[in-house]
C-alpha cells in the first residue's frame, strides 16, 4: 500500500469512529442522593431531539396515589395532549442541595422545561435558573420567580378543604364524638392555611366540634402518617383529614370503623370507599399543558399563577360531575356542599371569602375583624421577614400573615417553631 493510500485510509478510519461516537447516546448522568430510606442512585433521563423536552422532579415516589401521582397525572396528560412533547421524571428527589444537583444535570442534558413539585424545590431552582436562562423552569408551590425563566405554580386547594371541613364536621356530629383530627405536614402558611380552611368549614356544619392536629415535619412518612392517626382517633376523633400523601391515616380509621379524608389524588380513597368521606384533589394537566404550549410559541411570561375551583384547577371526590358521594357522608350535608361548590366553580365564592372576619384564633383572640378579607400575602405568610430571608421580590408584605391556628382548634393545639 503506498504511503497516500495508508493516510487516506487511516483519515477514513477515523472519520467512521469519529461518526460512531457522534451518533451513539451520551451514557446516562448518574448521581447519588440522600432520600427517605437512605442512599440511592439517580440516573438523569435523556431528551429526545426534535421535541420539546419536559423534565419533572417528584419529592415522593409515584405509587398508585396522593401528591405525586396526580402531578405524575398531569405529566402524562401533558404528553397525550402537548404538540411534539417529550416528557421525563425523577421520583423521591429530596429537597435541598440533593435537589439542586438533580435539577442542574436536568438542565444540562438539555431539557426545555423543567418542573419541580415541591416547597423544599424552591430555591435549589431558582438557583439554576439563573445558571441556565434558555431554560424555563416552574416551581409548584413556592413564591419565587424572576422576569425571564422561572415561574411559580400552586392553586386554592383551601376551597377544597373548607367543602371537606364540612363533611368532616357533619360526619363527626353525627358520630356524636364532635371531634376531627387533621394530620399536617409542615408548621408553613400552605399546611397552615389549609389545615384553618378545613376548620373553618367543620365549624360551619358541626360549630360545636374541635379539631385536632399533629405536625409530622415530612411530606411524605407512610409510618408516622398512621401513627399520627392513631394518636388522634386514641384521644376521641371520630374523622381524621389527611394533608400528607398516602391513605394510611384513612385506613387506620377504617380499621375502628370510622372515617377519613384522604388527599392530593383522585384515586386516593380507591378501595376504601366504605371508610372515606371524599377527596380533595388536583387537576395539573391543563396547567402544565398551558405553560409548555406558551413556552413553544415563545409567549411564556414568569408568573405567580395561583389557580382556583372556578379554573377547573381542584376537584372534590365525589361532588363533581358524574360523581357519587361516598356511602359514609351524611345526607343532610350534601346538597349544602353541592350548593357552594356550585358557587366556587361560578366564581361567586371563593378563598377570600373563606377567610373574611369575624375570625378568632384558637386562643379567642380575634385576629380578622369583621368584614377584614385576607390578602394573597396573607394566606401565604409572606412577611417581609419571610421575603428577605427567602429572597423573594415583587410581592406585597403579609399585614394579618396565616401564623395562627382559628378558633375550633382545640385551645392547647400550637403551630411549632419551623427549624
Amino acid at each position: 500500500m503506498s504511503k497516500k493510500h495508508l493516510i487516506l485510509s487511516v483519515l477514513l478510519l477515523i472519520g467512521v469512529v469519529l461518526a460512531a461516537c457522534q451518533q451513539a447516546p451520551a451514557t446516562p448522568e448518574v448521581l447519588t442522593v440522600t432520600g427517605f430510606e437512605g442512599e440511592f442512585e439517580v440516573t438523569i433521563p435523556t431528551v429526545e431531539e426534535g421535541k420539546t423536552n419536559v423534565a419533572f422532579v417528584y419529592v415522593g415516589p409515584i405509587g398508585d396515589g396522593g401528591w405525586t401521582y396526580a402531578h405524575n397525572q398531569g405529566r402524562l396528560y401533558l404528553e397525550e395532549n402537548g404538540n411534539n412533547v417529550n416528557t421525563a421524571y425523577l421520583e423521591s428527589i429530596p429537597e435541598g442541595a440533593d435537589a439542586e444537583r438533580v435539577i442542574r444535570a436536568l438542565a444540562r442534558q438539555g431539557f426545555d422545561v423543567i418542573i419541580t413539585t415541591s416547597f423544599g424545590y424552591m430555591d435549589p431552582t431558582a438557583t439554576v435558573a439563573e445558571e441556565f436562562p434558555d431554560i424555563t423552569f416552574i416551581h409548584v408551590s413556592g413564591q419565587k420567580k424572576n422576569d425571564t425563566n422561572f415561574g411559580n405554580v400552586f392553586g386554592a386547594m383551601e376551597e377544597m378543604k373548607y367543602l371537606a371541613g364540612m363533611i368532616a364536621g357533619a360526619r363527626a356530629k353525627e358520630d356524636g364524638s364532635n371531634r376531627v383530627g387533621i394530620i399536617a405536614p409542615w408548621p408553613i402558611a400552605e399546611v397552615i392555611r389549609l389545615s384553618n380552611a378545613a376548620a373553618l368549614g367543620m365549624r360551619r356544619t358541626c360549630p360545636e366540634c374541635t379539631m385536632d392536629v399533629r405536625w409530622l415535619f415530612s411530606w411524605f412518612d407512610p409510618p408516622l402518617e398512621r401513627q399520627a392517626a392513631e394518636s388522634m382517633l386514641d384521644a376521641g376523633a371520630t374523622v381524621i383529614i389527611t394533608g400528607a400523601d398516602t391513605p394510611g391515616p384513612v385506613q387506620a380509621a377504617a380499621e375502628r370503623g370510622l372515617t377519613g379524608i384522604a388527599y392530593d389524588s383522585d384515586n386516593a380513597c380507591a378501595g376504601l370507599e366504605d371508610a372515606c368521606l371524599t377527596v380533595p384533589y388536583w387537576n395539573w394537566g391543563p396547567v402544565y399543558l398551558d405553560i409548555v404550549t406558551a413556552v413553544q410559541n415563545g409567549t411564556y411570561t414568569p408568573e405567580d399563577f395561583y389557580g382556583s375551583t372556578a379554573d377547573g384547577m381542584l376537584g372534590l371526590y365525589g361532588f363533581m360531575e358524574g360523581q357519587t358521594p361516598y356511602p359514609s357522608v351524611p345526607e343532610w350535608v350534601i346538597p349544602e356542599v353541592k350548593d357552594l361548590l356550585a358557587k366556587m366553580q361560578s366564581g361567586e365564592f371563593d378563598r377570600f371569602d373563606i377567610f373574611t372576619g369575624p375570625i378568632k384564633d384558637n386562643q379567642g383572640n380575634l385576629v380578622v375583624p369583621e368584614g377584614v378579607t385576607l390578602t394573597q400575602s396573607d394566606l401565604e405568610g409572606l412577611s417581609q421577614g419571610y421575603m428577605d430571608a427567602f429572597g423573594i421580590t415583587g410581592r406585597e408584605a403579609c399585614t394579618i400573615c396565616m401564623d395562627f391556628l382559628v378558633e375550633g382548634f382545640d385551645p392547647a393545639a400550637e403551630i411549632p417553631p419551623l427549624e
